[in-house]
């Protein structure tokens, strides 16, 4: 069998092989009349599927993933957001208005209850909190789909190249 041009299928090479008024001798290099059903190159090709099964292996790896990436930017974000605000002096003034109100008397302070290394260390332990929670949620969202799925037939899609 010869080489097909890029972009046909094998589906779309036996269609035109079947196609009305194309003969042997027309196919095999004489020029010949074009099909009156032949498709118009322009037209956008349109695909109805049907998304019936989620593979929970693949949900659990992209959750795991996604919820990792997320809990490093919440790292960041606390980290850059204590830095802003320890640096316009959020804490001190804080820590001014608490011994104002309570009394000189009080040793209470802000600072040492917000340090940077407290503050990284909840927002660390909730990261691997959400982490795990996400990872599970997701996977078992997953499983449900795919028992509804299987009830009602999954989420059907129309796909077109436009």
């Amino acid at each position: 069998m010869g080489q097909r041009p890029a972009g046909i299928s094998a589906a779309a090479g036996a269609t035109a092989a079947r196609q009305p008024g194309t003969s042997a001798s027309a196919r095999g290099g004489e020029p010949a009349e074009p099909a009156p059903s032949a498709p118009v190159a322009d037209a956008p090709r349109r695909v109805r599927l049907s998304l019936s099964r989620v593979s929970l292996w693949s949900v659990a790896r992209l959750a795991f993933l996604l919820s990792v990436a997320l809990g490093i930017i919440a790292v960041v974000a606390v980290t850059v957001l204590w830095s802003i605000l320890n640096g316009m002096g959020v804490f001190a003034q804080l820590d001014s208005v608490i011994s104002d109100v309570v009394g000189s008397e009080s040793n209470f302070r802000v600072a040492d209850l917000l340090s940077l290394s407290r503050v990284l260390s909840v927002t660390v332990f909730l990261a691997v909190v959400d982490v795990v929670l996400l990872t599970l949620l997701s996977t078992l969202s997953a499983l449900l789909y795919n028992l509804a799925s299987g009830l009602v037939g999954g989420v059907r899609l129309t796909l077109s190249d436009d």
